[in-house]
């Protein structure tokens, strides 16, 4: 019975996270391999210099060290985009919504307004907690007609306090004021010229029931303070103790291509021996030329700094 009771009490306790803002205890429940720096209500902040880093990462390199440690649900595509070839990095903060349902909505807003001091309508509640260098990332449960809860005003107000784009599984409406945003970089899965419904007469399209829980977007399972990077097409969540190192193989991957590619183009390796696990003395050629054009690599010197002082060649 105790047993029961303790279990009953955990799921009530965490259906009142789930309707609106996940708990700071939950949060830090659900992260406890983030050891760094975290926001005033628990969610993991990963520096910005290892975000800065980021944007030089490719999918590719960002999904083989997710997978070879098990993160095998980070990775979704099949987006439409707003700015296409730029790249997408940031801190997620994550929004769930669900079709609407008039009694979940009428408490949700009760507590919102009344308890929480939130203002106007929920679909805002989540776009007035984003800081600078977040995404805001959103499971709009792919509502399409009567779905947008986004279009150019609160795309304005999204770059203008993140400094970024949208990952919105769901329509967009006002397409051609989102690309007048300069840098908002953006994925979205469709879009419509209608708008959600959510009015006096009673039309209720979407309920908005987590904000900064964790969510699905498609195939990917997403974390509050996850890193989001979005290019190519494409949408990966690095879990945020995963980034550094996410960033530093992609900066080994980098350097090694680089000179293999140079030593090609110079015809002193086969592309056989570029191709191959290195010899000894490609290793010690790859050291050699590090040390040469530390300078101009684009990887901090402090990295290859590093690096170098883990190779015996």
């Amino acid at each position: 019975m105790k047993i029961l009771f303790s279990l009953v009490c955990f799921l009530l306790a965490g259906f009142a996270s789930f309707s609106q803002q996940i708990s700071k205890a939950e949060l830090l429940f659900l992260t406890p391999e983030w050891k760094g720096e975290r926001f005033p209500d628990g969610r993991p902040k990963v520096p910005d210099e290892i975000l800065k880093r980021m944007k030089l990462v490719t999918l590719e390199e960002a999904w083989a060290v997710l997978k070879g440690s098990n993160y095998k649900h980070q990775y979704e595509d099949g987006w439409q985009t707003i700015n296409p070839d730029s790249v997408l990095v940031g801190r997620a903060l994550t929004a769930t919504f669900m079709p609407g349902r008039p009694d979940i909505q009428r408490v949700t807003d009760d507590r919102g307004h009344n308890k929480d001091g939130r203002i106007k309508s929920q679909n805002s509640w989540p776009i007035d907690m984003l800081v600078k260098g977040d995404v805001y990332v959103v499971d709009q449960f792919e509502a399409h007609e009567d779905g947008p809860t986004i279009g150019d005003n609160l795309g304005n107000s999204i770059f203008t306090k993140s400094g970024n784009g949208i990952v919105y599984y769901g329509a967009v409406r006002d397409i051609n004021g989102l690309k007048e945003i300069g840098s908002f970089t953006s994925f979205f899965k469709t879009y419509h010229p209608s708008h959600h419904l959510n009015n006096a007469d009673g039309e209720l399209n979407t309920t908005l029931i987590g904000i900064n829980t964790p969510t699905r977007i498609g195939k990917a399972t997403v974390m509050p303070g996850d890193v989001v990077l979005g290019r190519d097409g494409g949408v990966i969540f690095i879990p945020p103790h995963m980034a550094e190192k996410v960033v530093k193989t992609s900066e080994i991957v980098r350097l090694r291509d680089l000179f293999g590619h140079q030593r090609l183009r110079e015809q002193k390796y086969t592309p056989g021996q570029i191709d191959s696990r290195w010899s000894d003395d490609i290793e010690r050629d790859f050291s050699q030329w590090l040390n040469q054009h530390i300078d101009k690599l684009p990887v901090p010197k402090e990295q290859i700094q590093e690096l170098l002082k883990t190779r015996t060649w």
